[in-house]
C-alpha cells in the first residue's frame, strides 16, 4: 500500500479509442463503494493536439517481456484502442506463440532470460511469415551500440524504455 503522500497524488494514463486522457487522484474522502476510480476525475491531457483522435487499424500485436506487469499493462492499453495484443514471459515462448498467433507486429525486450531478444529476432525472422513481421525492440538499452546490434539481428526499430504509449500507437500506425 502506498504511503499517504503517495496515494494524494498518483498519475494514471490510459488511452481510449478516442482520445488520449491523463488520469490524475484527487485528494478527498474515498469513495464510499470503495473503488478509488470511480473518484478520480477524466482531465484531457495537453492541447487540442493532444487529443485529437487517433485510431489505427486494429493490429494483431505481441508483447515478449519478462516483466509480466509492464507486458500486460500494454497490452490491455492496446486492446483499449482496437488491437489484439498478446505476451509472452520469454523468448522461447514468445517464438511458439509468434508461430500460433502469426503477429503482424511484435514488441520485444532485448534482456530475456534464456534467449536473449536478438536471438529471437534472427528466429523470427527465419520463419516463413516473419518477413512480413514488423519487429521492434522496445527495451531499456539505450546506447547506440545497443540500436546497432537490433538494426543487425533484424529489428526494424528500437524504442527505449517508458515509451509514452502515444508513441506506441503513432508507431502502429506509421509502421504497421
Amino acid at each position: 500500500m502506498p504511503s499517504d503522500a503517495r496515494r494524494k497524488y498518483l498519475e494514471y494514463h490510459a488511452i481510449t479509442r478516442c482520445k488520449v486522457y491523463r488520469i490524475r487522484r484527487v485528494e478527498g474522502p474515498k469513495p464510499p463503494h470503495g473503488d478509488p476510480a470511480s473518484a478520480l476525475p477524466l482531465i484531457p491531457f495537453g492541447t487540442a493536439n493532444d487529443t485529437e483522435t487517433f485510431m489505427s487499424k486494429a493490429r494483431r500485436v505481441l508483447l515478449i517481456d519478462d516483466n509480466a506487469d509492464a507486458a500486460e499493462s500494454l497490452a490491455q492499453l492496446l486492446a483499449l484502442s482496437g488491437h489484439d495484443a498478446r505476451t509472452a514471459g520469454d523468448g522461447v515462448r514468445g517464438i511458439r506463440m509468434a508461430q500460433e498467433f502469426h503477429p503482424e507486429v511484435v514488441f520485444c525486450d532485448l534482456g530475456l532470460p534464456g534467449m536473449n531478444g536478438y536471438e529471437v529476432a534472427r528466429e523470427l525472422r527465419s520463419l516463413p511469415f516473419g518477413r512480413d513481421i514488423v519487429l521492434a525492440a522496445l527495451t531499456g538499452f539505450g546506447q547506440p551500440s545497443d540500436r546497432e546490434k537490433t538494426a543487425k539481428a533484424g529489428f526494424d526499430a528500437h524504442l527505449v524504455k517508458p515509451v509514452d504509449p502515444s508513441v506506441i500507437e503513432s508507431f502502429l500506425d506509421d509502421y504497421a
